[in-house]
């Protein structure tokens, strides 16, 4: 089984009255980037769902965010008496200069401590830290399954274009215009016209045109992509994080479909090799999605 490294994944809860929403998004990268958005005060709770992804992914750009909505609450106010008490007895104690004005009670509230605020609805830190954490493991088994199932479907294309390369590679193969004797024949018929004029010599001629045969033969760039070929179907079964090692099959599948259009000396044969570097330039554009 292959993985795609696109995907989403979202995992909700409340916890008191605090509504809580994880959310994922992944897409293709070279190797494996979680980029955190999180709100003021839950950073670690941001770097417990980082490590999770970066311990179960391999490759992608992951955009991990927490949003945390509360309801809008009164919030409770409470004098501390005992402070102010003690604060009113040592005014009273200390002799009021000349031209200064005595305590007061605003000033009193003013000091740090008397006035205690309370958020009625805050939840208790423990429990969302928990249930935070607990989302983390939901949301993450979720964006893998997403990435699987798009793996399927890519597998499917993949295995398909694969399937269309070996076809290529086996229609060139038995192409006529790779047949010796229609290789001969061409040639003959091109050193004929050559020493026609009787100013060229003929086992000269005979000796380019060996050459000119063995640069022409594609042998081994067939041969080299039943290798290549090979190699992909035995990836596609192992399954895992093969995305980079299909990429670099993919290059080679390239290069020896664009040597055998180079070499191709029938316009049958070119057909199969344009048909064929189309086919791997397809394959080559969706293993980049292949994790």
């Amino acid at each position: 089984m292959i993985a795609s490294m696109t995907g989403f994944a979202r995992a909700t809860g409340t916890t008191g009255p605090v509504q809580w929403a994880w959310e994922v998004r992944s897409v293709n990268g070279r190797g494996l980037d979680v980029r955190l958005r999180v709100p003021n005060g839950f950073e670690a709770v941001g770097e417990v769902a980082r490590t999770a992804l970066q311990k179960t992914l391999a490759r992608g750009q992951c955009q991990l965010s927490l949003t945390l909505t509360k309801p809008e609450t009164a919030v409770r106010v409470r004098i501390n008496e005992a402070l102010l008490a003690s604060l009113a007895a040592a005014v009273a104690r200390v002799p009021v200069p000349e031209g200064v004005a005595p305590a007061t009670m605003d000033g009193l509230l003013g000091v740090r401590g008397v006035i205690e605020t309370e958020d009625e609805a805050a939840p208790e830190t423990d429990s969302l830290a928990r249930d935070l954490a607990e989302g983390v493991v939901r949301l993450v088994a979720d964006l893998v399954e997403a990435r699987r199932a798009e793996g399927r479907e890519l597998a499917a294309i993949v295995g398909g274009q694969v399937e269309r390369i070996a076809a290529l590679t086996e229609a060139a193969e038995a192409n006529p215009a790779r047949k010796p004797e229609a290789v001969r024949a061409r040639l003959a018929a091109t050193v004929a016209s050559l020493v026609e004029g009787g100013s060229l010599d003929a086992d000269r001629l005979h000796q380019e045109a060996v050459l000119l045969a063995a640069k022409a033969d594609v042998r081994e760039e067939l041969d080299r992509l039943r290798a290549h070929i090979g190699a992909v179907r035995e990836l596609m079964a192992q399954g895992g994080a093969i995305g980079r090692r299909l990429d670099f099959l993919a290059q080679e599948l390239g290069r020896e479909a664009n040597t055998l259009c180079a070499k191709a000396n029938d316009v049958s044969l070119s057909r199969i090799g344009l048909d064929l570097k189309a086919v791997v330039e397809q394959f080559r554009e969706q293993v980049q999605n292949v994790e």
